[in-house]
């Protein structure tokens, strides 16, 4: 039987709660346990697909098609799970499940109600996942914070799991703030006291509590906190703010955080550290020997977490190669304006990652001319490989109003057309191609040589297509086809021909990148563009 353990979050939202299960994962699998994941989210939609990315940020796909969380982008990264479908519950999923039982007459001769319907029905969801699997350990974070309306059922669902599994088969864990008072130079306690009341007063009582704080605690602290909060003093975890996301694991275990979570739920494990961790990625992160600049040319630049993944995988690119990152987020929308040179001119490497939608594509294709005429490394990615097509056909083959049926459905040369089989959907909710698709790579492309094969698999997002029709046309004057979908004959990435480091793909490879396995395409781009650094440096 697995064992789970619970987190949730108190006093204000975005104090880590993801990252904080992803690196309870990594030190969990470091001492050869078998961790898979779950996020809840207490929102009514069903996924977050059709969500705005400046609402919700980046919807994260999974190999089987999933629209999720991003958070469990952190938890992949982090992890060697593979999650999906299942491993994402919302209150949009669990009440579709309970109403459709409800209209085929499951309950016939019952009130359906919050308890004990919509709660069943999510501890349900949280079982299954270990069903049929070795599975140690599952990780269940609660989204949102402790006092949402919206997040109550799922509160009373782990405290009746808790309840139901008893005390050495599930615990609690509870994100919370120590916030640091500047002008008092002094941390102060109370709004996690105040945190934990509002938990235990749903009839929660937290096991460990992980501090979010800006300044370390003292023993003074932590016995003032756990004397008010009811938890044994080594049960509080400071969990101070780090330079990377990636040291976190190490904080964690330093404060002795998997040591009490193995002894709480009496596992049987190996006593590993974190060593290959603390030498393939901290060991980089923090003495890199070299240095690189990376424009991304976005939509949604002003929130973070609209590209969260590839933020990340530029990240582990770098790491590869032992390489500062630097970033630089440039909103297409400006470049359309003002021009690529007052952006682009001093960068090593140009990304364009996906999107939605006519705003900004202009700049982006600006973006694109800019990479291909200066010969600056470029990778784009789903809408990037799709403005790189529209860009050539344009400019290179003389298609001067070439374009996406997507921005303009009357246009001359729709080089990026809709898929067939999409001409005749009309529902926005989970109808993309969606999730892992097989891809055949050209021999001696440059994506051939990252990959180090010819049959690869990766994950999609998107409604368009690169048309079938022009193929020839762009191939004639040097675009090259390096991926092909086999089954349906799709392009899935491209390349050219007299250009140092030119590859866009359909897919997102983003998705599948890890700080200590970087995926191909990140790492080589980032390669290129240090290449072309240290020619601009000449």
């Amino acid at each position: 039987m697995a064992k789970y353990i619970f987190i949730t979050g108190g006093v204000v939202s975005s104090l880590g709660k993801g990252i904080a299960s992803a690196s309870i994962g990594k030190l969990l699998e470091s001492k050869g346990l078998k961790v898979t994941l779950i996020k809840c989210d207490p929102y009514l939609n069903v996924d977050p697909g059709t969500m705005n990315p400046f609402q919700h940020g980046e919807v994260y796909v999974t190999d089987d098609g999933a629209e999720t969380d991003l958070d469990l982008g952190h938890y992949e990264r982090f992890t060697n799970a593979v999650l999906g479908k299942d491993n994402n519950i919302t209150t949009g999923k669990i009440y579709h499940s309970v109403i459709s039982k409800e209209r085929r007459g499951d309950y016939l001769g019952k009130t359906v109600q919050i308890i004990p319907h919509i709660t069943d029905e999510i501890m349900k969801s949280i079982k299954k996942v270990a069903y049929g699997r070795k599975i140690d350990v599952v990780i269940v974070e609660i989204g949102g914070t402790v006092g949402d309306i919206e997040g109550l059922p799922f509160l009373e669902a782990i405290r009746q799991l808790r309840l139901e599994m008893g005390r050495e088969y599930a615990i609690n864990i509870h994100v919370t703030l120590v916030p640091y008072i500047k002008a008092a130079g002094e941390i102060k306690t109370k709004p996690t006291q105040h945190s934990v009341g509002t938990l235990r007063e749903i009839g929660i009582q937290p096991d460990i509590l992980i501090c979010r704080t800006e300044k370390p605690l003292t023993k003074e602290a932590k016995e003032k906190i756990a004397l008010f909060c009811n938890v044994e003093d080594d049960a509080v975890i400071s969990a101070i703010d780090v330079n990377s996301i990636y040291e976190v694991p190490t904080v964690f275990r330093k404060e002795g955080l998997d040591k009490r979570i193995i002894r709480l739920l009496n596992l049987k494990c190996d006593d590993r550290d974190l060593f290959d961790w603390e030498e393939a990625v901290l060991k980089r992160l923090n003495k890199p020997s070299e240095k690189v600049t990376i424009a991304v040319v976005g939509k949604y630049i002003t929130l973070q977490d609209a590209y969260k993944s590839i933020y990340e995988a530029l990240i582990h690119g770098s790491i590869a190669n032992d390489a500062e990152l630097v970033i630089k987020k440039v909103d297409s929308e400006d470049l359309e304006k003002e021009g690529s040179e007052r952006y682009l001119k001093d960068v090593d490497g140009i990304l364009i990652p996906g999107g939605f939608g006519h705003r900004g594509i202009e700049g982006k294709i600006k973006a694109v001319k800019y990479a291909r005429e200066n010969k600056i490394p470029f990778l784009g990615i789903c809408l990037g490989m799709q403005t790189a097509v529209i860009e050539f056909a344009r400019n290179v083959c003389g298609l001067n109003k070439a374009n996406s049926t997507e921005f303009n459905k009357k246009t001359p040369h729709p080089v990026i057309c809709l898929q067939e089989e999409q001409k005749k959907i009309t529902a926005k909710g989970a109808t993309m191609r969606l999730g892992k698709y097989n891809c055949r790579l050209r021999k001696d492309s440059k994506s051939n040589k990252a990959y180090k094969k010819e049959a690869i698999s990766e994950r999609h997002r998107h409604r368009y297509e690169l048309n079938n029709d022009y193929r020839d046309r762009l191939e004639q004057k040097g675009l090259v086809i390096s991926g092909v979908y086999p089954t349906n004959n799709l392009v899935e990435i491209i390349e050219l021909k007299d250009h140092p480091w030119f590859v866009a793909c359909q897919f997102h490879p983003e998705f599948k990148s890890k700080p200590d396995k970087a995926h191909p395409l990140f790492r080589d781009f980032i390669k290129a563009s240090l290449g072309n650094a240290t020619c601009l440096l000449k």
